[in-house]
């Protein structure tokens, strides 16, 4: 089996440029690499105040910690995420898989985050199957701020930008409009949610960016088959990358770990980088 190079690739990917770092198992083939890529891209939001132009947020999701994602790597995707300097930081749940006893290890290494307005983050679905309280009580103890149908306001020179976050689609969790009470209509909003499902409804409330994960970007992608696992029930459109519905724009990551089977085939990891960016009139 030929060696990959630990020289750093660049791809271009549907429009968007990820970097690949080398890795110490650079000796992998590309298919079951285990570093993650980093996507960077702009987003431009019509409402943005000149105060947030150029506000920088990493993206983490489906961290799945467990032993087919070991705490070696949650720390490797942390330092990533780290030396990208992001003013915020997303996490978009299913952080820990199956067991309980994974929490407060993943929560202590995620606590490792660095961003001066903080690190945010929503719960998915495999959170609530281990224990979603416990894992908010192990997040919140590191300050990372998680938003359980909630809103927290980033404000700046007489402007406020709204982090959104609500809880998972699948266990009817989630409730908007508790996350958008008392949250003005006119000001622009930024909505975490797990379940890139949650597009439909975000559409119809205004949310100007939605972040997401939950698919694994397909995680296992075959030759002429596809992906084998991960696809979203809104279709081939809403598994990774850059989309839109209506005026919501919405950005779906492969994340990080993986479940049910312990690889990845052509479909690396990911980290997201989103520098938002003010569209002018």
């Amino acid at each position: 089996m030929a060696k990959t190079s630990p020289a750093r690739r660049f791809l271009r990917r549907r429009g968007l440029i990820t970097l690949s770092l080398s890795s110490p198992e650079a000796e992998l083939p590309p298919a079951f690499a285990r570093d993650p890529e980093i996507s960077r891209m702009d987003i431009w939001l019509d409402r943005l105040a000149a105060a947030h132009n150029g506000l920088r947020i990493a993206h983490l999701t489906d961290i799945h910690h467990s032993l087919f994602t070991p705490l070696e790597f949650v720390q490797r995707a942390v330092k990533m995420a780290n030396l990208l300097r992001p003013d915020l930081v997303a996490l978009t749940g299913d952080y820990v898989t199956l067991s309980p006893t994974y929490i407060w290890p993943m929560a202590q290494m995620l606590g490792k985050l660095r961003a001066p307005m903080g690190v945010f983050a929503v719960l998915g679905n495999h959170d609530f199957k281990v224990d979603a309280d416990e894992i908010t009580r192990a997040l919140r103890a590191q300050r990372i701020r998680v938003l359980r149908n909630a809103h927290y306001p980033l404000r700046a020179r007489g402007a406020t930008l709204w982090v959104v976050g609500v809880d998972d689609l699948w266990w009817g969790a989630d409730d908007l409009d508790a996350a958008l009470d008392s949250v003005p209509e006119r000001d622009p909003k930024i909505l975490l949610c797990h379940n890139p499902m949650g597009i439909h409804r975000a559409a119809t409330r205004g949310i100007d960016f939605m972040i997401s994960g939950h698919t694994h970007g397909g995680q296992v992608r075959l030759p002429v088959v596809g992906s084998v696992r991960g696809n979203s029930k809104l279709g081939e459109r809403f598994v990774d990358g850059w989309n839109r519905l209506n005026g919501t724009q919405i950005y779906i990551s492969r994340g990080i770990g993986r479940s049910v089977v312990p690889l990845r085939l052509n479909c690396p990891p990911e980290i997201a980088c989103f520098r938002l960016r003010r569209r002018e009139h």
